[in-house]
């Protein structure tokens, strides 16, 4: 990606080098693998889980004033997709008539709180609809690339668009209104309304990469990279590398044919029309 020297967004609380923080009084290791495991194959938020156990467990410790941002590559280059994704998506929102408000993208190190609860590193990156905040741990890129074999700055900058995509989502109500459809939905109703949503967000992605290219953002090679990390991450390839098998019912987010495939319709068509997951 040709990032270098573009804009950086001012949207951004950096809380890295926070002192005093918040741990994991009693969980330890094998209880937070534990947790996000049951998180993985409930569908429930993992930092509605970790909020849980504040009572039992979890001591936040009181987060301390952060220090001077650090001004280092990984944090440059989240700053200049996320001033992209705003200006996309302002222009996106404009030929609806409509007005924008962008998310806040929050950087931490290890845990912070967020209005959805405790959030850890351990769950990845992750958007938080009560407080309308993107949570970011920079070193989530070493897991993109080391674990998921996702190298790559564009593969970086989908994940930070596909979390943006939920921002959409609570925007335009979608978020409401499958919150409220899982209340009264089985489980396995549930789930199935999760992936719906979590494919609408890669869609949305696409529409930022379809738009990211027109504005010469984005390289010949960017999205084979993306289409490696949608690939990587499906549900099917998570759940064989964790039980050796496949549990269709339990997806959450869709399998990796059905997360390429969705990225690939948001980039062909560029527009949010072609993203309507709950209609197909």
């Amino acid at each position: 990606m040709k990032w270098q020297g573009r804009r950086e967004s001012s949207n951004v609380e950096d809380r890295r080098g926070v002192s005093g923080g918040m741990r994991a009084g009693g969980l330890g290791i094998g209880g937070l693998v534990l947790l996000l495991a049951v998180s993985y194959f409930t569908g429930q938020n993992p930092a509605d889980l970790l909020s849980g156990l504040d009572q039992s467990g979890i001591s936040t410790g009181g987060e301390q004033p952060a220090g001077p941002p650090i001004d280092d590559e990984a944090s440059k280059f989240l700053k200049v997709v996320l001033a992209d994704t705003e200006e996309v998506w302002a222009t996106v929102f404009q030929e609806q008539e409509q007005r924008y408000e962008p998310p806040t993208l929050v950087l931490f190190n290890g845990a912070t709180q967020s209005a959805c609860g405790v959030g850890q590193a351990a769950m990845g990156p992750f958007y938080c609809p009560a407080d309308r905040q993107v949570y970011f741990d920079t070193l989530f890129f070493q897991e993109l690339d080391q674990r998921f074999g996702a190298p790559g700055d564009f593969a970086q900058a989908y994940v930070v668009a596909h979390e943006v995509g939920h921002h959409i989502q609570t925007l335009t109500g979608v978020s409401e209104r499958v919150s409220a459809a899982q209340q009264r939905a089985s489980k396995a109703e549930a789930n199935a309304l999760s992936v719906r949503q979590e494919l609408q967000a890669d869609c949305y992605s696409g529409v930022w990469g379809h738009c990211a290219a027109r504005r010469g953002l984005v390289e010949t090679n960017d999205v084979e990279e993306r289409l490696r990390a949608a690939a990587a991450i499906g549900d099917d390839r998570l759940q064989r590398e964790a039980q050796g098998r496949v549990s269709l019912e339990s997806f959450t987010h869709g399998s990796s044919a059905q997360r390429v495939e969705w990225f690939r319709r948001g980039l062909e068509g560029g527009r949010m029309d072609a993203c309507d997951t709950f209609q197909r």
